[in-house]
C-alpha cells in the first residue's frame, strides 16, 4: 500500500506543476506559447529542496520526506487545504487506513436514522463509497437504488454508468467531476484497498468520462451547497446537499439532501412519496 501512495503522490505532483499557471509566478512563458507548467528545476527552487529530491518525489522513489518538505512544495503549488490533507496523507503524515473490509448494509441505528430523516432523501455512504443503506425519500428521488446488486451500488459507479442519473442532474458534467474529486480526496489513505482498486478499475473501463477526470488529478473537499435534480414525475427540485458523521461510526458520512429555502422542494418529495 505504500508503494500506491508513493505512485500516487508522485504523479499527483507532476499533475498539479504542469497544470500551473506560470505567470502565477512570475515566470514568462516557455517559447511562444506555452503558458502552463513548471519544469521540476523551478518548482524545486521555489520550494527550497534540491531538484534530485523533488525528482524522486514525482517518480514515486522509496524515500521518507518530511512533513516541511511537503507543506513547502503544497505551498509551491498553490495546493488548496484539502490538497496540502491529501499530499500529507500520502507522505504518511495522517492517522492510520481504516483496516478491514468494509460494510455493505448500514448498521440498524444507522438505517433508523436514515428512515427518521424522510421526506428528506438520505442515504450512507461506506469509505469506498458505496451505498450502505438509504430512506424512502431517497429512494423516490432515485428509484433505481432497490434494483442494484451491492456490488453495484456505489456512487461513482452509478453516477457515471446510470442514465437515469445523468437524466437526474441537469449539471452532471459538473457534479460528476465534484464527486470524483471528493472521492479521491477521502481515498487517499485507501489506495491499494482491493475495495478502492476495484472500483477505480471498473470504472476507468466502463466510462471515458471518469478516466479522463481521474488523470486529471483533482482533489476537493466536501462542501454544503445547493444542488438541483430533474425528476420526470415532479420537474426539477432544488435541494441543499448535506453531510454528517455518527460519532460511533466516523468511516460512514449520513448525506441528507433538504429542500433550499424558498423552494418548493419540500412539497414535491411529499407528491413523490405519496403523501
Amino acid at each position: 500500500m505504500k508503494d500506491e501512495r508513493r505512485k500516487e503522490l508522485g504523479l499527483f505532483l507532476r499533475t498539479r506543476r504542469n497544470q500551473a499557471l506560470r505567470s502565477d509566478y512570475g515566470l514568462p512563458p516557455v517559447g511562444r506559447s506555452r503558458d502552463r507548467g513548471l519544469r521540476r528545476e523551478e518548482i524545486a527552487f521555489l520550494s527550497g529542496v534540491s531538484v534530485t529530491w523533488y525528482t524522486w518525489l514525482e517518480q514515486g522513489r522509496d524515500i521518507s520526506p518530511s512533513r516541511q518538505v511537503l507543506e513547502a512544495v503544497a505551498r509551491t503549488l498553490h495546493l488548496s487545504d484539502t490538497g496540502l490533507s491529501y499530499v500529507l496523507s500520502l507522505g504518511g503524515y495522517s492517522s492510520a487506513p481504516p483496516k478491514g473490509p468494509v460494510a455493505a448494509d448500514a448498521p440498524a441505528h444507522v438505517q433508523r436514522l436514515l428512515d427518521a430523516l424522510d421526506p428528506n432523501p438520505s442515504y450512507a455512504l461506506s469509505p469506498d463509497w458505496g451505498i450502505a443503506g438509504w430512506n424512502r425519500a431517497y429512494e423516490a428521488l432515485y428509484p433505481n437504488i432497490g434494483t442494484f446488486d451491492a456490488a453495484d451500488r456505489n456512487l461513482l459507479w452509478l453516477v457515471f454508468t446510470d442514465p437515469f442519473i445523468r437524466n437526474l442532474l441537469p449539471d452532471w458534467d459538473v457534479t460528476s467531476k465534484r464527486f470524483l474529486a471528493e472521492f479521491r480526496a477521502e481515498t487517499g489513505q485507501r489506495l491499494g484497498d482491493p475495495d478502492v482498486e476495484y472500483q477505480v478499475q471498473r470504472l476507468k473501463d466502463a466510462s471515458p468520462e471518469f478516466q479522463e477526470s481521474w488523470d486529471r488529478y483533482d482533489i476537493l473537499g466536501f462542501e454544503s451547497r445547493e444542488r438541483q435534480f430533474h425528476h420526470p414525475a415532479v420537474g426539477v427540485l432544488h435541494m441543499e446537499h448535506h453531510q454528517v458523521s455518527p460519532s460511533d461510526r466516523p468511516d460512514l458520512h449520513i448525506v441528507v439532501y433538504t429542500p433550499a429555502p424558498g423552494s418548493d422542494a419540500g412539497e414535491q418529495m411529499r407528491r413523490l412519496m405519496g403523501n
